[in-house]
């Protein structure tokens, strides 16, 4: 290999791809992105989901014991219409100035009564949860003060149990920490989906740019004067630099966004109230479960529990490691999308071609998904070892924390692993760089590799 033509390939490659405008636009509308998706649930806790103020519902209550539970403040007021003309309120919700008309039927033989609501708009779940709240409470009072047992209601009070867990980790030198595990899973998935998104886009941007060189003939002036195994490797170490410049720029720009907005909207003073800060976190939908044990510490204040567990991560191993395996991932499978790349004359063949090489890195992302919750399962251990898949399975595992010995051990097979299927994918790539008109197959690249 001539590694002056390599790193001329490569300056190409980088600035090639640097000086577009569309990668000008991803890294820098990116961050933005990902800056507001993870400031939204603060926006939406401070402007999107306050109670409209001075609100006023009716009240019909057949019941006669569920008024008394319904608090007013400053954005609703409850207001006492037992006994009136229920249809001529229907009629003149506006008039009146009343938002909506909640009615409660009188108790029936279960003890039980039917709520209603009638209203010219969808009535707010503020409202709703508010009502049926008190619905509950005064049934569930007029039912144990039915009974006529003296103290029912506290025997009752004092039988309902609610327990927590607080979770300490022993240290080498003996130490106990307070943990919350929820900590360790968001940091284990966060460095996964990174390395599994970059490792597969930038993969496919060489398995492109190889197939427009091809298509566009430009490779048959380039190869007269440069090996093909040169100019494959300095392909994919130029696009690895592309990514290395967008992956650090999306980092410090998106940290900026964040911590910019947070700055100008109060974030501090927000998560100050542990209402406001559950709230938010039930805003995040889909990543309560994930985030449980996160959510739980913030909203009881007791965010010493999620500083110490951050503490205890070892971060300097944690970034280290992602590098070493996002590198090695990279160069792993970015060799295999050129080889598809150089056997085809464009992308729409290499569907069939690709699912050798698609199949493993999404078993690994579903492997590490399944393993969340247990990252000393069996499957995931020995995921964390094949070469095709530790790169995001072993950073589920590097978080919690493992020994060194197992980390290098993983990193030394992934790196064998690569420099073999490079010197494979160089072999395809130089016979096939150069065939066109013919759609190859997985039996015309396995001759390729017995070509000397």
């Amino acid at each position: 290999m001539n590694w002056k033509k390599i790193g001329v390939i490569i300056g190409r490659e980088y600035a090639m791809r640097v000086k577009k405008k569309s990668f000008l636009v991803i890294t820098f509308i990116t961050p933005v992105l990902m800056g507001l998706l993870m400031v939204l649930p603060t926006l939406i806790m401070l402007y999107g989901t306050s109670e409209e103020k001075g609100q006023s519902v009716a009240v019909s209550d057949g019941s006669g014991i569920v008024f008394p539970y319904l608090e007013s403040d400053e954005h609703v007021t409850f207001s006492n219409c037992s006994g009136e003309d229920e249809e001529y309120l229907k009629k003149h919700l506006d008039s009146l100035g009343y938002k909506a008309l909640v009615t409660i039927s009188p108790m029936d033989s279960s003890k039980s009564v039917a709520v209603a609501s009638f209203s010219y708009k969808p009535l707010g779940t503020d409202i709703s949860d508010r009502v049926r709240d008190a619905v509950d409470e005064a049934v569930e009072d007029y039912r144990v003060r039915s009974y006529n047992i003296e103290g029912l209601a506290d025997m009752i009070s004092s039988i309902n149990y609610s327990s927590s867990i607080t979770s300490y980790t022993i240290s080498e030198d003996g130490s106990e920490k307070l943990t919350v595990t929820g900590v360790y899973r968001a940091v284990a998935i966060i460095f996964s989906i990174l390395i599994y998104i970059f490792v597969y886009s930038f993969g496919g941007m060489v398995m492109s740019a190889v197939i427009n060189e091809k298509t566009s003939r430009v490779v048959e002036v380039m190869v007269s004067s440069v090996k093909a195994i040169d100019l494959m490797i300095g392909k994919i170490l130029g696009i690895a630099a592309v990514a290395l410049t967008q992956f650090f720029l999306w980092i410090v720009l998106t940290l900026a966004i964040v911590v910019g907005v947070n700055a100008f909207i109060g974030m501090d003073e927000l998560l100050g109230s542990p209402e406001n800060a559950e709230q938010i976190m039930e805003m995040a939908g889909g990543q309560a479960d994930m985030m449980g044990d996160v959510m739980a510490a913030s909203a009881n204040s007791e965010m010493e529990a999620v500083i110490s567990t951050i503490s205890q991560i070892n971060f300097p191993l944690v970034i280290g490691s992602f590098l070493l395996f996002f590198i090695f991932g990279y160069l792993l499978y970015s060799s295999m999308f050129a080889a598809i790349g150089s056997a085809v004359d464009n992308e729409a063949d290499t569907n069939q071609l690709l699912i050798p090489v698609t199949i493993p890195i999404l078993a690994a992302f579903f492997i590490a998904f399944a393993s969340i919750d247990n990252p000393e399962s069996p499957l995931l251990l020995w995921a964390s070892y094949i070469p095709f898949t530790s790169p995001i399975c072993m950073m589920m595992r590097i978080v919690n924390g493992i020994p060194s010995w197992e980390i290098w051990a993983s990193l030394a097979i992934l790196i064998v692993t690569t420099f073999l299927m490079m010197y494979l994918s160089a072999k395809i790539y130089k016979v096939g760089i150069l065939m066109f008109g013919k759609k190859s197959s997985f039996k015309d690249m396995w001759k390729w590799l017995k070509y000397k």
